[in-house]
């Protein structure tokens, strides 16, 4: 139903390549993809690959991200991994998840978010999102996100992992909302054993309904 719901669910993260979705993934932490998109084009002019990067000004990189927030943190986060990839790895992100999680900044939410959507290597991407949807829905009582994402991979094919994470990413920015969840707009209230933590008149709970996520 969240598919049907949901048809041209992705990464609301612009980017034309790997690199530039590793990069806007870690600038992501702690902003909205709104503000991350809106800085990318100015910063992949300046910065296109990892060796560019790698050697940027750290004022000039400080200042293209800081609207993204923690952007003194961010930036050494970029000029390590941007170094990392290019001494380990030839200057490419790699398209492993055991390489990937060893890179400056990167856990396995980072990593998935790259294999499924840069490299099509299914992953399931555990963000706050996701977490709350699957507590909500039934299919694990885990918070640790690492334990989140082994539970719900146990349930669906590991062909429908990246599909399944943008589903519930996009159901939890639009109508799932963390404080007042939009039950009686929700296309899945009847599976749902949470229905009823927000809203059920239906016109009250449309008036929820975002129509853009980006958070």
């Amino acid at each position: 139903m969240l598919a049907a719901t949901y048809p041209d669910a992705r990464t609301e993260l612009d980017f034309t390549n790997a690199f530039e979705l590793l990069v806007v993934t870690v600038l992501s932490a702690q902003t909205t993809d709104r503000r991350v998109n809106a800085v990318s084009p100015a910063l992949f002019a300046s910065y296109p690959d990892a060796a560019a990067m790698a050697a940027a000004d750290r004022a000039d990189l400080e200042a293209l991200i800081q609207p993204t927030g923690f952007f003194r943190a961010k930036t050494e986060t970029l000029l390590k991994l941007s170094a990392d990839l290019l001494e380990r790895f030839g200057g490419q992100v790699p398209d492993r998840l055991d390489d990937l999680v060893t890179l400056p900044g990167v856990g396995r939410k980072t990593a998935n978010v790259v294999l499924g959507n840069a490299f099509g290597t299914p992953g399931i991407t555990v963000d706050t999102h996701f977490g709350r949807l699957a507590r909500r829905l039934g299919w694990t009582a885990e918070t640790d996100p690492v334990a989140v994402e082994h539970a719900v991979g146990a349930l669906f094919p590991r062909r429908d992992w990246t599909a399944l994470s943008h589903h519930l990413i996009w159901h939890g920015r639009r109508v799932c909302h963390a404080r007042r969840p939009a039950c009686g707009a929700c296309p899945v209230a009847r599976w749902c054993p949470s229905f009823g933590e927000g809203p059920t008149d239906p016109v009250e709970a449309a008036a929820l309904v975002k129509t853009e996520g980006r958070a």
